[in-house]
């Protein structure tokens, strides 16, 4: 049950804004169905460069946003863009199905227009940026965020270091691996995953100018057909120092590759099931170099959150051992 009102026990000075019409219209007087000050935000100006921001103190799950106009006012906008940050300086725009989305706003001042995400956010900071209002009125807005606490485990890699799990084979089923995490970086190239036999078969998952690489390599290729290697790349411009999502599914020789809700499904033509790994992985770079013959590969510079292993929560595993 997501849907806590998150805004209503808000200081005013969680509220900012592009600028304001009076200190009555500030931003700390745009709760929704408040009727302090002048019963809402408004900007000085009411153009396509106004914003109205909420700081929610930490990194928050968001699942739903509600507007309403200026109390008893003629002042209400029609539709917005929904953007939100981590840091308050470094923005995404909310999409839906992959194009930029602008949310319908209200038709007076004083209903309410809940809308409900389609996928929900992670963020500290959520900006409302107004496209269209009354065009017998001016911009107005009252607002409310709906979530809840996000948990979450954080760690962060700087270059040099990486983090390995070692794991009971007798807990392994030989038939599924589920691997999930989240990842933000600056830096272009980096290895974020790797796991490898003794016969040179290896799975790397590698950000390569920005895209996120996963490779499968059966070292014996003698032994096995031609088809040995399987190299899959999704996403771009994935060094944005934004979060995004990883899930890698193997079931028999199905493997399901998602990146930030891109799957790519693939079969390994049999080959996966004759993978001869090691019962560990490492994340964040390789620790011996030169086994699998990989050498020129960089380690991961940046953060990851909430790295799952069949269920095991790897950066908790971590703190506690």
């Amino acid at each position: 049950n997501c849907d806590d009102q998150l805004i209503s026990a808000l200081s005013q000075s969680s509220f900012s804004s592009s600028s304001e019409l009076s200190s009555s219209h500030s931003p700390g007087f745009a709760r929704l169905n408040r009727r302090e000050g002048a019963g809402g935000w408004s900007p000085l100006v009411s153009n396509k460069y106004q914003w109205l921001q909420v700081d929610l103190g930490e990194r928050t799950e968001i699942t739903a946003v509600a507007t309403q106009g200026g109390y008893g006012s003629s002042d209400w906008v029609t539709s917005y863009l929904l953007m939100f940050s981590d840091t308050g300086r470094n923005w995404k725009q909310y999409r839906q199905e992959e194009s930029i989305w602008a949310i319908s706003g209200n038709t007076n001042a004083d209903s309410v227009v809940y809308y409900k995400l389609q996928n929900s956010i992670k963020a500290r900071f959520l900006r409302f940026v107004p496209l269209d209002w009354n065009p017998n009125g001016r911009i107005g807005m009252r607002v409310e965020v709906y979530g809840c606490t996000y948990r979450s485990e954080v760690v962060g890699f700087d270059g040099k270091s990486y983090l390995i799990y070692t794991f009971n084979q007798k807990l392994m089923s030989a038939l599924k691996d589920v691997i999930s995490l989240k990842f933000k970086t600056m830096q272009s190239d980096g290895i974020l995953l790797h796991r490898e036999g003794r016969n040179g078969d290896h799975i790397t998952l590698e950000l390569i100018k920005g895209k996120l690489s996963l490779l499968i390599t059966l070292g014996d290729t003698e032994t096995h057909s031609s088809n040995a290697h399987i190299n899959i790349t999704l996403g771009s411009l994935l060094d944005d120092q934004h979060w995004h999502s990883v899930l890698i599914e193997c079931f028999k020789n199905q493997v399901n590759f998602t990146v930030d809700k891109h799957t790519h499904h693939f079969h390994a033509k049999g080959e996966f099931s004759y993978l001869d790994l090691d019962y560990e992985i490492s994340f964040g770079g390789i620790p011996v170099l030169g086994k699998s013959g990989i050498l020129s590969h960089r380690n991961f510079h940046g953060c990851f959150e909430n790295i799952y292993y069949n269920g095991v929560n790897i950066i908790d595993l971590a703190r506690r051992h």
